[in-house]
């Protein structure tokens, strides 16, 4: 376990330092169910960063708790070298279902935002065109989310969450909806922008391929309770990437094979935990 009080943790953009998360179960206020266990995980300022792991071991949970959306049980989070109280005002959070607001324009969902922060109207809309161009909808911002396909809906998202500048980019499998050549555009769409502003990413996904297509670093979690992680794994494959292209290479097929042999038990592990809930 890392020393949580690391004298670099001032290059860290976000720190969850021996975090444990219990909850009480609903039908039963004596009953109590850890979803993460002594788990410390550190993300450097610009690095992209995937965490994988078997179905409900607790990887949103993490994601939560950095977000300042959940307090952990136990534990610190640091953010920029400093503790995290409330929400975290320094990451932008892109969720697996779009928050985009039904009633909004995308222009208006992109600008609501900053309109929050006390940016101007004219300034709002100014900032809010400019990302919805860098996303490749510049002349969709008079559309409704329902006017919109499943691809543009993610791109007016990501913008609703990078017009923000955040240090940190917070995203809960947000690809997962998508048909795959929409999602690998999209992918290819996040590699780009991340490479322009170099944000430090937590991203978490259930597709091995993307995370390490996408990634700097992949963290692998055990099946719950109690997750915590049993493999960090360096991706060392030349950027820039094209998601599909990566593929292909060799170094990429031994990062998934030593990867995943390490996943392997733990996703089983968790199938057999959803059956046995199921039944």
């Amino acid at each position: 376990m890392s020393d949580p009080a690391d004298p670099d943790s001032h290059h860290y953009a976000l720190e969850l330092l021996d975090i444990t998360c219990t909850f009480r179960a609903q039908d039963d206020a004596a009953q109590r169910y850890t979803a993460v266990s002594n788990t410390t995980l550190r993300i450097h300022a610009g690095e992209f960063v995937s965490v994988v792991g078997p179905t409900g071991c607790g990887k949103s949970t993490l994601l939560n708790i950095g977000a300042g959306l959940l307090e952990p049980s136990s534990g610190q989070v640091r953010v920029c070298g400093q503790p995290l109280s409330g929400i975290n005002t320094r990451a932008g959070y892109m969720f697996q279902s779009e928050a985009l607001m039904p009633w909004r324009s995308a222009l208006d969902n992109v600008m609501m935002g900053l309109q929050y922060r006390g940016v101007s109207d004219a300034d709002a809309r100014a900032q809010a065109q400019a990302w919805l161009e860098r996303v490749g909808l510049a002349e969709f911002g008079d559309r409704y989310p329902h006017q919109l396909s499943g691809g543009m809906r993610k791109r007016a998202a990501l913008a609703q969450v990078l017009v923000l500048d955040p240090d940190i980019i917070l995203m809960d499998e947000p690809f997962s909806a998508l048909d795959i050549q929409t999602r690998q555009l999209m992918e290819n769409e996040v590699l780009d922008l991340w490479a322009a502003k170099k944000k430090a990413v937590l991203f978490i996904t259930h597709d091995l391929d993307e995370a390490i297509a996408m990634s700097d670093r992949v963290v692998v979690l055990s099946a719950g309770p109690g997750t915590h992680p049993i493999g960090e794994f360096a991706i060392d494959l030349p950027r820039p990437r094209d998601v599909a292209e990566v593929r292909h290479l060799p170094r990429f097929v031994e990062l998934h094979s030593q990867i995943w042999n390490v996943l392997r038990d733990e996703v089983l592990k968790g199938y057999a935990q959803q059956l046995k809930k199921a039944a």
